[in-house]
């Protein structure tokens, strides 16, 4: 039998908030994600790609990692240490009302007993932590957390409970009538959440040092004849829960650099990079280039930004869709020149 090419870990990063076209919705980036995790053989990404509501998909090649994690992970300063699973404790806003908490506990113990979890405690804070929602300039969603200090506080609790990575829902403001929902729900503009998700996630997962996510609480929208079906995953029930506590319950473990052991993935193993063409300015691809890890640059997913490689002085390797860049990736792993699969070729510079 002919052995298996060995993996080449790559990191896929598809920024939140920034609307875009792939991983710009309910977990639309899903299917890129198993496609490369296919190509490479061990794929690390971040909430925002595998999130899909309801919906979930797991697998062992993929590595659920919190995006301050991811960024500290491409810049070398953590470890990821993957683990059978993780104990998934759940924070939930004192904001939610009674029947909305009752619906997320309740996702708790289905995916307890339906899945076989290792989930709990379940805790909720002791005032709202009042979640705002904000744009950018660029149009990019962003937010602010009213009380930092009580997310800080109940997640130390949990942690103390046994908790080995947390699960937060906060409840965020409705607004069934914006016309920014509107407008994404029928497949433009921006997930008008997930930067305030972003600020909630990064700052516990900073001061933890543990695996965290983040699932919104809302009253569920009417239903809508032109749903755009990149949306349809976040109208499917009451919560956004179920894929978070999948996510996390095989989430590794972030071990601070220089860090020892057998199973570990650090920076210096990483073959690839992937990521929209337009969005190539954030702290994980900036520490990847630097270090020289190729960079494949994916056209076919625009986005608000023109942060492109030609704009930051970076050599890429472009790719017309993520097809495409599991094919790049794939080449890698075989150690195929990339540039020798397009055509006109050039010859070899002769010597000077």
């Amino acid at each position: 039998m002919i052995p298996a090419a060995p993996v080449l870990p790559t990191l896929l990063v598809i920024p939140t908030g920034i609307g875009c076209a792939v991983g710009g919705y309910a977990g639309d980036g899903l299917p890129a994600a198993r496609l490369l995790a296919a190509a490479s053989g061990c794929l690390i990404t971040h909430p925002n790609v595998m999130n899909a509501a309801a919906l979930y998909w797991s697998d062992r090649r993929i590595h659920y990692v919190e995006g301050w994690a991811l960024d500290r992970f491409a810049a070398g300063a953590l470890a990821l240490a993957p683990v059978p699973f993780q104990r998934v404790g759940v924070l939930l806003d004192a904001g939610i009302e009674p029947e909305l908490a009752l619906r997320h506990r309740q996702v708790v113990e289905a995916c307890r007993a339906s899945l076989g979890l290792p989930l709990g405690p379940v805790l909720s804070s002791d005032v709202p932590l009042e979640v705002s929602l904000s744009l950018g300039p660029s149009g990019s969603s962003w937010g602010c957390l009213g009380r930092p200090d009580e997310l800080l506080r109940v997640g130390e609790r949990l942690v103390a409970a046994g908790a080995t990575a947390i699960a937060v829902v906060a409840r965020f403001p409705d607004d069934p009538e914006a016309a920014a929902l509107a407008a994404y729900r029928h497949g433009g503009g921006v997930d008008a959440l997930a930067g305030a998700e972003a600020v909630i996630s990064h700052l516990l997962s900073r001061h933890l040092g543990i695996p965290c996510a983040h699932a919104p609480a809302l009253a569920p929208l009417p239903p809508d004849q032109d749903l755009d079906p990149r949306a349809a995953a976040e109208e499917l029930g009451h919560t956004f829960l179920p894929c978070v506590l999948v996510g996390l319950s095989r989430a590794p473990d972030l071990r601070p650099e220089p860090a020892a052991g057998e199973g570990l993935l650090h920076a210096d193993q990483l073959g690839a990079v992937v990521a929209p063409a337009g969005a190539l300015g954030g702290e994980a691809v900036l520490a990847c280039a630097e270090r020289g890890v190729p960079l494949i640059a994916v056209e076919g997913n625009p986005c608000l930004l023109q942060v492109s490689g030609e704009a930051l002085g970076l050599p890429v390797l472009p790719a017309a869709g993520y097809a495409e860049a599991a094919g790049l990736v794939l080449a890698l792993r075989e150690g195929i020149d990339a540039a020798v699969l397009s055509r006109p070729l050039a010859p070899l510079a002769a010597p000077d």
